[in-house]
């Protein structure tokens, strides 16, 4: 591991957007960063190396970009977590509240088997209400869940209290 790269260096600030009051975390600087980037997903996969896990699974889209480097770190399959529609074969389907509405989440029916260890990856941990979409789907597929790593955790919207039971790993917090 590279200790000597702090990867919060990376992060870029940007006050009010997308709207007053909000700070957004921009990842475009980390991602830009081929070291940085690298490190990122070396520091993520050395948390779960020895856990044998069979699959990585993220919501599109910015969990895309952790994801599919870690699975061919961890030597350990892909699945896309998409929003209706946009998968080409049959799907099951998670729908949940959010706090102004509704949202639905599918994967394909065949994306998971009985018992497989399944790793669940974003960029960010806010509230938790995405992940906990996406534990729920592996779960109805009957996969066991092993862990929620994130690049970046907001501390302050106590997202990892919305995912009881399970390993929250965070590279960065804010």
């Amino acid at each position: 591991m590279n200790a000597e790269i702090n990867l919060k260096d990376y992060i870029r600030t940007i006050p009010d957007f997308p709207k007053p009051g909000i700070m957004f975390r921009d990842i475009t600087p980390l991602l830009s960063h081929p070291t940085a980037f690298g490190e990122s997903i070396k520091r993520i996969a050395d948390h779960y190396r020895d856990l044998q896990i069979d699959k990585i699974m993220a919501a599109e889209a910015r969990g895309f970009i952790f994801a599919t480097p870690l699975s061919l770190e961890l030597d350990a399959g892909f699945i896309p977590v998409r929003k209706p529609g946009k998968l080409p074969f049959d799907t099951q389907a998670f729908h949940y509240e959010l706090e102004y509405g509704n949202d639905t989440l599918e994967i394909h029916v065949d994306a998971l088997e009985q018992g497989e260890r399944v790793l669940m990856v974003d960029d960010l941990l806010a509230t938790g209400g995405t992940m906990k979409a996406c534990i729920k789907l592996a779960e109805d597929s009957g996969a066991n869940v092993v862990g929620c790593a994130f690049l970046l955790e907001l501390d302050d919207l106590n997202g990892r209290d919305s995912l009881p039971g399970q390993d929250v790993f965070s590279l960065i917090h804010f």
